[in-house]
C-alpha cells in the first residue's frame, strides 16, 4: 500500500491528498496573500518538499482556537471575531511543516518550521481558492479534520506553483 502524500498547488489554490495510485481527495485552500516565497518574516507560502513534522489538536472540538500551537480554551465564534478583527485565526487542527531542502525551505532565513508554517483550520467564512493567509495553508475546518485523520507525521508535502 502506498503511503499518503500531499500536493499543494498555489496557482489553483488546491490541496490534493494522494491516497493510492489512482485514489485522491481534493480540497480548496487559501495560501499567503503575499504569494509564494521562502524568506523569514515575508508572510509568503514556502515552496518545495516538506514533511508533516507535528500534528496538533487531535480530539479538539471543531473551531478550537490555537495560539502558539496550544488550545486557548476558546471556541471561535462571531463575537471573538468582532473583538479581534485583524487576527489570523488558527483553528481546529494544525499540521506543522518542516522543509526538506537545505537553503530553500530548511535552515537559516528560509526554514519553514522556524517560520511556523502550518496547514490549519480557519473560520468558515474564509474565502477558499483565494490567497489570504500570512504564509500558512488554510483549510475549511471539516476538510482539515479529514486530512489530519488520514496523514501521519512524516507524510510528504510538496508545495508548488
Amino acid at each position: 500500500m502506498t503511503k499518503p502524500s500531499i500536493e499543494i498547488n498555489l496557482t489553483t489554490q488546491k490541496l490534493i491528498l494522494r491516497l493510492a495510485r489512482d485514489a485522491y481527495e481534493q480540497y480548496g485552500i487559501s495560501s499567503a496573500a503575499n504569494g509564494p516565497g521562502e524568506k523569514m518574516d515575508s508572510e509568503r507560502t514556502p515552496r518545495g518538499q516538506h514533511v508533516v513534522d507535528e500534528k496538533i489538536g487531535g480530539g479538539c472540538e471543531r473551531n478550537t482556537v490555537f495560539v502558539g500551537r496550544r488550545p486557548t480554551g476558546q471556541i471561535y465564534n462571531r463575537k471573538l471575531r468582532e473583538e479581534n478583527p485583524d487576527r489570523d485565526w488558527i483553528l481546529t487542527r494544525i499540521l506543522w511543516l518542516r522543509g526538506l531542502e537545505e537553503g530553500r525551505n530548511c535552515g537559516g532565513e528560509v526554514d519553514s518550521k522556524a517560520r511556523y508554517i502550518y496547514i490549519h483550520g480557519t473560520p468558515e467564512d474564509t474565502n477558499m481558492l483565494e490567497p489570504g493567509s500570512r504564509g500558512c495553508v488554510r483549510m475549511a475546518n471539516s476538510d482539515v479534520e479529514r486530512l489530519f485523520d488520514q496523514v501521519d507525521v512524516g507524510t510528504v508535502v510538496t508545495i508548488f506553483e
